[in-house]
């Protein structure tokens, strides 16, 4: 019995032990059994995603003054990748689960001082007000592992200090000793963040490879540190916010050019690095008439230059002297700036409606790159609630503005939602993505999909 076995095994016993002496501790236990599948539109109809995950939440007041969370996901995901028959004797390959510690803190209140409350251990830190697209949210990874979740971030271990001026004003200090690249998208969304790669003419690709280098793993190099001051004054919830920290897409900053043949065929080694940014923020949210508004802005300064260098030196092998060709991806004294404004509202008879305008997506970096997207989502309810509604749902991207014929998206996600019992959610969707260019979404046009979720809750 391998490692991961024996620690699934705990689990499953600590859990049990938990649910039995529940009252006994007054150790809370909640969370989740949820399936999520999907298959493809387009005959033959291939499975484009499966996932049974069980989130276990624990929580317990060990005193009046401290508290212990956890988050894990125990899940099934992806299909079988078997390739030989030597795959038939590994469980893992025929049956693909993993272990995912979401969270696990202490957090503890009046920490030296009444008004100052310290959390510790891995966390997930929120910030902005928008709904779920967040430029000031900065501090935890991405977790891009399905790209239709918007705002999905992963934990990180972290110090988190939050002082309180008064019930209106506090200020919280964050630090993250190690920098955690975002995941990236898996299953058929697994090359919808990589760039296209444009060749110089006459040059065929023949095999590309790269290599990542990641920060040095000391205190200062690999940390991430945070600074976020928030009010509330007059009806309206605001906060500014500064983080230093990393970009957590890695970035092309060194590209050799490696000729095979007479006939233009030609190797690449992409050397990617990721670059360290100063992120000052700002938002706001607020209800006016009964209608929620929300704005937020995050500024991006790069620390310094970011230059994507091609080596051709191969080409010429009797240079004295390296041949390159240089190129400004970033210029550090340039801030680019994404925002986001939105609102929402609830109507008498039960339907409901949020709109959203947001400049500059996760993956897109640079003033001129950054893409136009309007999500619209509308839904009602019937029956008590139990069903409901949503014919309006998803985005309208627009890439460049003076030829959009060329360079849109759209997204049309309708969905049909049942509440079986209290507990008991099934919904039933379907994603349809139409575009052209080189943007997220229009990347996606052959993978319209049905998609059917089930979540339990206890």
């Amino acid at each position: 019995m391998n490692t991961k076995n024996i620690f699934l095994m705990l689990l499953l016993v600590t859990v049990s032990s938990v649910t039995n002496a529940q009252e006994e501790t007054n150790l809370k236990l909640s969370g989740e059994l949820l399936t999520d599948q999907r298959f493809l539109l387009k005959s033959p109809n291939d499975w484009a995603w499966n996932e049974n995950r069980l989130t276990l939440r624990l929580e317990k007041k060990i005193t009046a003054n401290s508290k212990f969370y956890s988050e894990v996901w125990l899940r099934n995901i992806g299909l079988p990748g078997i390739n030989s028959s030597s795959d038939l004797y590994n469980k893992g390959i025929i049956d693909p689960y993993n272990l995912e510690i979401r969270e696990a803190y202490v957090q503890l209140y009046g920490f030296l001082t009444k008004n100052l409350d310290v959390t510790i251990g891995r966390q997930r830190i929120v910030w902005g007000t928008a709904d779920k697209l967040n430029p000031t949210d900065n501090l935890n990874p991405y977790d891009l592992e399905d790209v239709l979740d918007f705002g999905r971030h992963r934990g990180s271990d972290a110090i988190s200090l939050n002082y309180y001026f008064s019930s209106d004003f506090s200020l919280q200090g964050v630090y993250i000793p190690v920098f955690q690249p975002a995941n990236m998208p898996v299953g058929v969304f697994a090359n919808a963040l990589t760039p296209d790669l444009e060749l110089p003419q006459g040059m065929v690709l023949n095999e590309f490879s790269d290599t990542l280098i990641m920060p040095r793993y000391n205190l200062g190099a690999s940390s991430t540190a945070g600074l976020k001051f928030k009010g509330f004054a007059k009806g309206v919830d605001f906060s500014l916010s500064y983080v230093c920290g990393y970009d957590g897409l890695p970035f092309a900053t060194r590209n050799t050019f490696i000729p095979i043949d007479a006939f233009g065929g030609i190797n690449i080694n992409s050397q990617l690095s990721f670059a360290r940014t100063h992120i000052i923020g700002a938002d706001l949210a607020t209800s006016i008439a009964g209608i929620g508004f929300w704005a937020e802005a995050a500024a991006f300064i790069p620390d310094e230059d970011v230059i994507m260098t091609n080596d051709l030196s191969a080409f010429y092998p009797m240079s004295p002297v390296p041949v390159t060709m240089d190129s400004l991806l970033l210029d550090s004294s340039k801030p680019y700036i994404k925002f986001v404004i939105g609102g929402d509202y609830n109507f008498a008879d039960g339907s409901y409606i949020n709109f959203q305008f947001l400049h500059g997506f996760i993956n897109e970096r640079g003033s001129e790159n950054l893409n136009d997207y309007f999500f619209l989502r509308y839904e009602k309810k019937f029956f008590n609630e139990k069903l409901k509604i949503a014919p309006i749902g998803g985005g309208f991207i627009v890439a460049d503005w003076n030829n959009i014929k060329d360079n849109y998206a759209i997204v049309y996600v309708p969905e049909i939602a049942y509440k079986a019992t209290d507990n008991v959610d099934i919904a039933l969707s379907t994603a349809i993505f139409n575009g052209k260019g080189d943007n997220l979404f229009g990347k996606l046009n052959n993978y319209d999909m049905f998609m059917f979720k089930m979540k339990y809750s206890f």
